[in-house]
């Protein structure tokens, strides 16, 4: 295991990723179980606050992706050791800024509210990416299209054939296939050509009933095979999340008043 390690991300010069990615699991894991322990009113647990100010974790997140960024770019020249030190920082950072997305999205306390998902969602979306990074794989075929194609200019324009499949994949309401398709291309080949999902972007450009050509036999399928297909997965998805993170649905219990 030590040798693979040393093959796989040491000699590949991805040990800073490496580290980045473990440390952005590891903080949502713990900061999650933190604000489940706070939410379920455990005694020796409780928020941060500042007089009556509530100091949110991702202003904690914001001070430490300052500090690991600016870290790692003195020390990226200086030692591989501590380089990887700085990128655990950033990563912790990054968690603690991901888990409270939906705050900054909204602009208001929304954690526990049906909105608060969207948080989760951006941590998913990161450790994939990040998971994605590491196995070697690169957005879009940067790196090797240059060498299979043999021309710089045929290597530029496959990117960019690329992003314009990703954005349309993306519009089209398939996140998980654009955000999978910039490192797996016949992702975005598919989810680009495929009907799009019915609240998409795409679709109410194109299907719905404010289109300048409105096609209601598409928007009907789509609705069709979202009920049918989608809303499975979604409800897969959430019971995952709710594992993970808890439940966004519910009040948050209130404390028990002491009758005297």
């Amino acid at each position: 295991m030590a040798d693979l390690f040393r093959e796989r991300v040491v000699e590949t010069h991805r040990l800073p990723l490496f580290c980045f990615f473990m440390a952005l699991i590891v903080s949502f894991v713990c900061t999650r179980v933190n604000v489940r322990l706070i939410r379920a009113r455990v005694r020796w647990l409780g928020n941060v606050n500042v007089g009556e100010t509530h100091i949110h974790h991702v202003v904690f997140g914001v001070v430490l992706m300052l500090l690991g960024g600016v870290a790692g770019l003195i020390l990226s020249g200086a030692s591989t050791g501590w380089y990887a030190f700085s990128a655990a920082v950033f990563g912790a950072g990054s968690a603690l800024v991901l888990d409270e997305f939906a705050l900054i999205l909204h602009l208001r306390d929304v954690y526990w509210q049906e909105e608060g998902r969207t948080s989760v969602d951006a941590v998913f979306v990161a450790v994939a990416a990040t998971g994605l990074l590491l196995l070697g794989l690169r957005p879009l075929g940067w790196g090797g299209s240059e060498q299979a194609l043999g021309s710089h200019w045929a290597g530029t324009g496959l990117l960019a054939v690329n992003l314009v499949f990703a954005v349309v994949t993306l519009l089209k309401g398939k996140i998980w296939s654009g955000i999978l398709g910039l490192f797996v291309p016949p992702f975005i080949y598919v989810g680009a050509v495929r009907l799009a999902r019915p609240g998409s972007p795409w679709a109410r450009w194109f299907y719905s009933d404010v289109a300048r050509r409105p096609k209601p036999r598409r928007m009907a399928k789509a609705v069709h095979r979202e009920e049918r297909w989608r809303r499975p997965v979604i409800r897969a998805k959430i019971a995952f999340q709710e594992f993970v993170s808890g439940r966004h649905d519910l009040p948050s219990p209130q404390r028990r008043v002491q009758r005297r």
